[in-house]
């Protein structure tokens, strides 16, 4: 689907469903993997990202079911199957970061491809493998993709990362962590340590029966017990976000079927956002429930996103509709990610007639009325859905790659239409 129009959006209030957590769901299903036995995830829909992660589990030889509820994976107890395959990780960033690791960590000579978006995507998590003593050939710009990676296990009981471009790198040690037949320390550095990805994945850990130690920036990682029979996977926050966002941009009640405050996902940082604005969450049966239905209008927003940049590009398609200027900071990792998000956000407000300006590590915006026109998505899910809230405003807002969202939302755009 090439060039969609947004229409816009009627104010009323909105129920829906949204795909599991690809964060949580692609963890667990690793977690699972290199544990021993069965472990039944209980999950929503699968996105993009989860069906190229369960690809590489497959064609590793671990063997996994789809059911009606969700996943049944058969784990391997850290003895991969199949020593020797081709991987491809496609654009999803959690199989590209964690599944080199726990191979390094598990032995063998595999070969990881990706898509053109992700060969863009710095791997630095590699030097470090190779201090541990991995072989990595580089078979295009040292430090990416493409490469071929030849283990014989990790001998060292300690590695170090930087957080500061991907707190995924720290996971995925983290993860292969549970593998490793002594307690394996991680020296956290960098600017994201205390990363709510971080601490999701360290929650998750002690789920599937490992036990972790901090002491200062070291965090020690000690083999696991035994996995859960069953694990539930909420569904993704992250996508749940779009639709609260309505409940202040046109003053409706919002429910996500599913959602609940207590979550192990960062994201929830942004509904705290969207509360000190006025609306009201309330938890239900059915899901979390957002009443923007007080809401009158909004002041902008001056906010470090460092540790909820996955909402950066929301918050900014809110603010030419606050009563104020925003300033939003904390945004620097994202310059790296499936595209550079900054200039994203500073390139499509600008063309849509929006003041952006990135300068000094701060991006500001100021409120305008939106003259229309056309979003590059540069092929981000986030770009694509973030902006359309700006069109479901206006009803003059074209997306150029609509599809792009099926990498963590599948029918995102059949939902708005649907709302």
């Amino acid at each position: 689907m090439k060039d969609l129009l947004v229409k816009k959006f009627v104010p009323h209030d909105v129920t829906a469903d949204v795909p599991a957590s690809k964060s949580i769901l692609n963890r667990a299903l690793l977690l699972s993997a290199l544990a021993r036995g069965r472990v039944e995830l209980k999950a929503g829909g699968l996105s993009e990202d989860t069906r190229a992660f369960l690809s590489c589990l497959r064609a590793l030889g671990i063997n996994i079911c789809e059911t009606e509820t969700g996943l049944l994976v058969d784990g391997c107890g850290g003895d991969i199957p199949a020593k020797r395959a081709s991987l491809n990780v496609m654009s999803a960033g959690t199989a590209a970061r964690f599944l080199p690791v726990a191979l390094a960590f598990a032995g063998g000579e595999y070969l990881f491809e990706s898509s053109e978006q992700m060969m863009r995507r710095p791997m630095d998590v590699l030097f470090e493998l190779e201090r541990l003593g991995v072989n990595i050939e580089y078979l295009g710009e040292k430090g990416y993709f493409p490469f071929r990676l030849r283990s014989h296990g990790i001998a060292a009981d300690e590695a170090e990362i930087d957080t500061s471009k991907s707190t995924q790198f720290a996971s995925g040690l983290m993860i292969a962590a549970t593998i490793h037949p002594r307690p394996f320390a991680i020296v956290l550095t960098g600017g994201r340590t205390e990363s709510s990805y971080l601490k999701m994945t360290e929650t998750m850990l002690h789920s599937f029966g490992a036990r972790t130690e901090h002491a200062g920036e070291k965090l020690t990682v000690f083999p696991p017990a035994a996995a859960p029979a069953s694990y539930s996977v909420e569904p993704d926050l992250s996508g749940a976000c779009y639709l609260y966002a309505l409940a202040l941009l046109f003053s409706v009640r919002v429910l996500v079927r599913g959602v609940k405050k207590e979550s192990l996902q960062g994201d929830m940082a942004f509904l705290r956002l969207l509360e000190s604005r006025g609306v009201k969450f309330t938890e239900t049966e059915q899901g979390l429930v957002a009443d923007g239905s007080k809401v009158t209008g909004f002041d902008g927003f001056t906010e470090n996103l460092q540790d909820f940049s996955d909402q950066a590009l929301t918050v900014a398609a809110l603010a030419p509709f606050a009563r104020t200027p925003s300033r939003l900071t904390g945004l620097e990792h994202i310059r790296a990610q499936e595209c550079d998000r900054v200039n994203a956000i500073v390139e499509n407000l600008n063309e849509l007639g929006v003041p952006a300006v990135y300068e000094e590590g701060a991006l500001t915006i100021i409120p305008t009325p939106v003259k229309g026109g056309t979003v590059r998505t540069f092929g981000d899910h986030r770009v694509a859905m973030a902006f359309s809230l700006i069109g479901l405003k206006t009803g003059n807002v074209i997306i150029d790659d609509p599809d792009c969202t099926r990498k963590t939302f599948e029918g995102y755009f059949d939902l708005l239409a649907r709302i």
